[in-house]
């Protein structure tokens, strides 16, 4: 994927801020609708901890009855900014619908790698698997949805061995997930250069984190993409599709007047295809 690219067209097709000139007002309005989100929703819980460092802490938007689904969001930014207190703003639609939202933080990159974050979510679903009944939420019924680098790590989580990180876990604690602009083949973005010092990513790297690289899981991958992103970000989602299978991916589809960015704002927008396919799969889960 993208071989013989020469290093500045590289680095333009994965430079998403860039491309979208207007991303700190984007950043601004996901931060506004947020703090109205943590402000008016009931029963919220904040910054709860899932393991011992600062960047192991989750929010919790409780369903009004018990037995719901749960949706889990995994923020992106590179592995290595974003927080979760952007993302609140995912959570109010899928309250409302019926559904406990966890929203996880988790440590950056480049103080930790890819690899460690990577258990960090392994860990904070192995929370939620525990302790989201206190909430409203039904710990079979986990729907893991990601953004970007976030879609990255909800691949693996669909793919995770449960049984390596506890034993106590069920084989199956995550059979479905959701990708927005994911980042499936690691070996282009690890040439980027903007990229390269945080990130870290060797060869073994590459081919241990590279959803891609992986046997298809049992479970079930819905693939978005912006149609205003670049090639890169669309010829990833088709990799994924590709590696994976149909049955693996069932839905890899391009989102038509959305960029890298305002591909997380069809999650808030009713009616929108992205909303409803998870709506669809938080009722089949």
């Amino acid at each position: 994927m993208n071989e013989g690219v020469d290093q500045a067209a590289l680095d333009a097709l994965y430079d998403n801020r860039a491309r979208v000139p207007e991303h700190g007002q984007i950043f601004e309005r996901w931060a506004a609708a947020s703090a109205r989100a943590r402000e008016g929703l009931p029963g919220v819980a904040l910054d709860l901890a899932y393991g011992p460092t600062a960047g192991q802490r989750l929010d919790v938007f409780p369903a009004d009855d018990d037995g719901a689904p749960v949706l889990f969001f995994i923020h992106g930014g590179w592995w290595r900014s974003l927080d979760k207190s952007q993302h609140s703003f995912v959570a109010p639609a899928f309250v409302q619908g019926g559904a406990t939202v966890v929203v996880p933080n988790y440590d950056l990159c480049p103080t930790v790698s890819i690899g460690e974050i990577a258990a960090q979510m392994a860990r904070a679903l192995a929370w939620t698997w525990r302790e989201v009944a206190r909430y409203g939420g039904d710990r079979r019924r986990i729907l893991v949805v990601g953004h970007s680098a976030g879609a990255h790590l909800a691949t693996l989580m669909l793919a995770c061995d449960w049984a390596r990180v506890d034993p106590d876990l069920p084989a199956d604690l995550v059979r479905r997930s959701v990708g927005l602009s994911g980042v499936y083949d690691l070996a282009p973005v690890s040439r980027v250069g903007f990229l390269r010092d945080d990130l870290k990513l060797g060869d073994e790297d590459v081919a241990r984190w590279s959803p891609v690289c992986r046997p298809a899981p049992k479970g079930r991958h819905a693939a978005f993409v912006g149609g205003d992103e670049s090639s890169a970000f669309l010829d990833q989602n088709r990799a994924l599709a590709q590696a994976w299978g149909t049955r693996a991916v069932p839905v890899c589809e391009t989102l038509p007047g959305v960029n890298h960015f305002t591909i997380v704002d069809e999650l808030a927008e009713p009616g929108t295809r992205a909303q409803s396919l998870v709506f669809e799969w938080l009722d089949e889960v």
